[in-house]
């Protein structure tokens, strides 16, 4: 973002203070994700964060255990609610909600859909590929959380490393590098 120049900024300091009121509430409102930002922040507060994880982790639970015609109907289903995630986590830098997440979104995938990872052929292998990269995410983002979260997200990054290595996408954890198990 570009600085405002000098003499700029000094003019707009001294403008009177409902003036700069006025183009502040105006600025904030040109930006979707500042407004959502400044909406968790100053009116919903940190108490939100547990509704706001409780819906997501519904949204997280539901569509995946379902019958899905083909595994690409599974992997956008999935990519949507990645998306979400990490929406989740703009608004209200909640990281290691969005790490909580995304490892229960994985073990879901991997238990309930047992049929479109156990095989890595043709039509499995964006699915599977996109399964195997969302893993390295998620140990990405486990291990820049404090050590302390890490206790807690064990068990089933370890459960969704275990499934990852027995499914059709153990080659691709191969090819990646993956652990079979989460170095605490």
């Amino acid at each position: 973002m570009p600085a405002l120049p000098p003499a700029l900024r000094k003019a707009l300091l001294q403008l009177p203070q409902k003036e700069k009121d006025q183009l502040l509430a105006r600025l904030v409102a040109q930006d979707a994700v500042l407004t959502e930002q400044l909406a968790f922040r100053l009116l919903e507060g940190p108490e939100a964060l547990a509704t706001r994880r409780a819906a997501l982790r519904t949204q997280v639970d539901d569509p995946v255990r379902g019958f899905h015609q083909t595994p690409n109907d599974l992997l956008v289903i999935l990519r949507q609610l990645q998306t979400r995630l990490a929406y989740h986590a703009k608004i209200t830098d909640d990281a290691f909600g969005e790490a909580e997440l995304n490892w229960r979104l994985l073990a879901n995938v991997l238990r309930h859909q047992t049929a479109s990872t156990a095989r890595l052929h043709g039509p499995t292998q964006p699915l599977l590929q996109h399964l195997a990269k969302r893993t390295q995410e998620a140990l990405r983002q486990t291990t820049r959380l404090h050590e302390d979260f890490h206790l807690e997200l064990a068990e089933t990054a370890n459960a969704v490393l275990a499934a990852l290595w027995q499914s059709g996408a153990a080659p691709l954890a191969r090819e990646l590098g993956l652990p079979r198990i989460m170095d605490g």
